[in-house]
């Protein structure tokens, strides 16, 4: 599976508005934004890069004044992370993913009466990139560039799904990608605190996940950043698979 969460990777950058690809190297760019974790390349499944490589790939980066940062599963490219290390790049984390696949999938109990909608409107982005941002402790600002790239995963084959505040806004929503070589990327699934402990985000995981099953995906994938969440996605079908591991270069 590493492999395939690798060849999704690669096929997920190459749908940005800027491509760059070198040395077994794909580099995807968002012109809109500076953010690193829009912003990062990837190996093709297999690369063995030279030093002259990983050289080329950090000056894509270096001409548009961003830092240098990838985003891959080593075992599917275990040639990459010494030549990275060589250059300098140092390791910003290592995260577990999880799988999920239709024979799989569930709905825990409970979260069938958590209603989960579909965004309609302007106002409905902007409320799901604002109740994300808290959800995530202002790890990112609430933007119009936000809202906007929300409704172009919404509009562009993927998902979002949200479920409504009592005061019409949003409690908590997540994102799905479109699906590419068989598999899709489940992401930002958060919850503002006040609305926790209800089953949103079970509800909102699970919604996404039948959602891309019904378009054809064989495998949906996700990363989790606690005990916490990891039962959550759990009780919907995925199990663990393998680690993705994070690396940039400062300066």
């Amino acid at each position: 599976m590493g492999t395939d969460v690798q060849s999704f990777a690669v096929a997920n950058l190459r749908r940005r508005p800027v491509l760059v690809e070198v040395g077994g190297f794909v580099a995807g760019f968002d012109p809109g934004t500076t953010s690193p974790y829009i912003n990062y390349a990837t190996p093709l499944p297999g690369a063995r890069p030279t030093a002259r490589d990983v050289m080329e790939l950090i000056e894509a980066f270096r001409v548009r004044e961003l830092k240098p940062r990838l985003e891959f599963a080593p075992d599917a490219a275990p040639g990459v992370e010494p030549a990275l290390r060589e250059a300098g790049f140092g390791v910003e984390a290592t995260h577990a993913y999880l799988v999920c696949t239709p024979e799989r999938l569930a709905v825990p109990r409970g979260t069938a009466a958590v209603p989960v909608a579909v965004p309609a409107t302007d106002e409905d982005y902007r409320a799901i990139d604002a109740a994300l941002s808290e959800a995530f402790a202002s790890e990112f600002a609430a933007s119009e560039e936000g809202a906007a790239r929300l409704r172009r995963v919404q509009e562009d084959g993927g998902a979002v799904r949200f479920v409504r505040a009592p005061d019409g806004g949003c409690a908590g929503g997540a994102t799905c990608s479109a699906p590419a070589v068989g598999t899709a990327e489940l992401a930002g699934v958060g919850t503002r605190p006040a609305f926790r402990g209800r089953g949103i985000a079970a509800a909102v995981t699970a919604a996404l996940t039948e959602t891309m099953f019904a378009r054809g995906a064989r495998s949906v994938w996700l990363e989790y950043s606690g005990e916490g969440s990891r039962r959550v996605y759990e009780r919907v079908g995925f199990e663990p698979w393998g680690t993705r591991l994070y690396m940039s270069l400062e300066g």
